[in-house]
């Protein structure tokens, strides 16, 4: 019996996932056209960016105004190798522009693909991990962690603006023509990186699922909860929100490499503020804390941004503002956490109710 509900467990968890997966990966590709494709290859991107978030935020309860940053690290990173691969062995041609008479020893490393896919994930990890030991270690949290990490995003992004000889500066890196050798403008290249996105999300998911089922998840709703009681009995928040900011930026770094070979340009747009506050609103307005809730504000805010400013062109921006006002107001704990509320609601109305007692027994009900 024991290893019959475990097998129901399994079942139900994992089956969706994969016909959601079949779908995505076999239908989708055949009806829809290269250029939905490739747009829908993007968001799936994002929703990789968004479940680093959820992660941090959802349940660690530390609220990154970062995270645009290491997506656009691990963009540039990946972006410099697409841009030496374009030119093959001569220099990008802007560099000619600004007077660079020979290749920057910080580019020469990125004309190998895995050192570059390898960057991309890494150093945002390893920033993200200096950042979190001098912020962490002096117990700083909260709204305050909340700028740090804004002011940071921001002045490392005016940094890469000043640098105009060795990435272009505000123009950023755009010379990008292959992968691999294959043609970034063929359909079957297209097709081919939405493939592997959704294959990687769905990666992602199962990992950042494992890591919140596991002991490491308890002690990040711990921290999010009660950071001082779990430092009470022994533990070391400084070095497990390390972990998961690292984890976090890592995420942010790979949806980075997927997302440029997709876009064709990495500029310092992808590394501002206006980036951040993006992300946080792609994981509010699904629902933090559950993994899926991010995926799905992901897809919706940028399919919804998608659809009504090529409907608006001129008032999409009020529209969407208005939106994502309405959905925050109304549902504060995000859709995942609205359609949790009317099923709890729901369950309670039909379950029978205990003898000498009016209140009807509610079970509680898993996070997503």
């Amino acid at each position: 019996m024991p290893e019959n509900r475990s097998v129901q467990r399994w079942i139900i968890r994992w089956i969706p996932l994969l016909v959601i997966l079949f779908g995505a990966t076999v239908i989708l590709p055949t009806i829809l056209s290269s250029f939905e494709i490739n747009l829908l290859g993007r968001f799936l991107t994002y929703a990789i960016v968004a479940m680093g978030m959820d992660l941090l935020w959802g349940y660690a309860g530390m609220l990154s105004l970062g995270q645009g940053l290491f997506f656009g690290i691990g963009a540039y990173c990946f972006g410099m190798y697409l841009n030496l691969e374009a030119v093959g062995p001569k220099m990008p041609e802007f560099m000619g522009l600004y007077g660079v008479t020979e290749l920057p020893w910080l580019w020469q490393p990125f004309r190998s693909p895995v050192f570059a896919i390898i960057a991309a994930v890494v150093v945002p990890m390893i920033i993200a991990a200096v950042i979190g030991f001098m912020v962490f270690r002096s117990r700083v949290q909260g709204v305050y962690f909340s700028i740090i990490t804004q002011a940071l995003t921001a002045i490392i992004a005016l940094l890469v603006v000043g640098q105009q000889q060795l990435i272009n500066g505000t123009n950023g890196i755009t010379e990008m023509k292959t992968i691999f050798g294959h043609s970034l403008a063929e359909d079957g290249t297209k097709r081919a990186l939405y493939i592997v996105s959704a294959l990687t999300l769905a990666g992602v998911f199962i990992l950042c699922r494992w890591l919140v089922e596991s002991r490491f998840g308890r002690l990040l709703i711990s921290i999010r909860d009660d950071e001082n009681r779990l430092r009470f009995v022994g533990y070391n928040p400084t070095l497990l929100k390390m972990i998961v900011f690292s984890i976090s930026a890592g995420i942010a770094g790979l949806a980075g490499i997927l997302v440029v070979p997709q876009v064709g340009i990495i500029s310092p747009k992808q590394l501002d503020i206006a980036a951040s506050i993006e992300i946080v609103i792609w994981v509010a307005v699904g629902g933090r804390g559950t993994l899926v809730g991010a995926i799905l504000g992901a897809m919706l805010v940028n399919i919804g941004r998608s659809q009504i400013s090529t409907a608006n062109p001129e008032i999409w921006q009020l529209i969407m503002g208005a939106l994502f006002i309405g959905v925050v107001v109304l549902f504060p704990n995000g859709i995942i956490g609205a359609f949790k509320g009317l099923f709890t609601t729901i369950r309670a109305r039909l379950s029978p109710r205990t003898s000498g007692s009016s209140i009807p027994v509610v079970q509680s009900v898993n996070q997503a």
